[in-house]
């Protein structure tokens, strides 16, 4: 029997607001984790291991290759029962677990710390008004392509039918 990887485990407790304030609040510390994280030296090592075999300057290749690795190698585990938790990038990479915010932020990390803007598009499929759902997009050759590394879907796919969506502004 293989065990998964057992990185070192650390976080803290921050109150989050209810309702779309929360959301809100949730979005604004993802894109501080991706901030801080795009130049951290185990994230920026990983991400060219993955496109190193692309082809030069391919930009679709190489988004494609890191979104495949993440969707592939990031098992979804969703968060402790009633309690939102957000992993660092380098957590999700060694533990290689982590809900949709978790590889999402993994995802656009990658993608920033190799050249490629990102912005986080949060969806809702059920109540309007009422978000459940992250995925990101990337800006390649001068568009933003879809990516929810969650789904065993390919590159530009994003989940049908949203009754709520927003997209971050960048």
């Amino acid at each position: 029997m293989m065990l998964a990887p057992t990185p070192v485990l650390s976080g803290y407790v921050i109150p989050l607001a209810n309702g779309y304030s929360g959301v809100q609040q949730t979005l604004r510390m993802m894109r501080q984790l991706v901030n801080q994280c795009k130049t951290n030296t185990q994230i920026r090592q990983a991400a060219t291991n993955v496109i190193f075999l692309t082809p030069e300057k391919d930009e679709y290749s190489e988004a494609e290759a890191l979104f495949s690795f993440v969707r592939d190698r990031i098992r979804y585990v969703k968060d402790v029962n009633d309690i939102e938790t957000l992993s660092t990038p380098m957590m999700t990479l060694e533990g290689c677990i982590g809900d949709c915010d978790d590889q999402t932020v993994l995802l656009a990390s990658m993608l920033e710390s190799v050249g490629y803007p990102t912005r986080f598009v949060i969806e809702g499929y059920t109540t309007p008004g009422e978000f459940d759902h992250v995925y990101m997009q990337a800006l390649v050759f001068g568009q933003f392509i879809s990516m929810d590394p969650t789904e065993q879907k390919y590159m530009g796919w994003s989940p049908p039918n949203p009754v709520s969506q927003a997209v971050e502004v960048i």
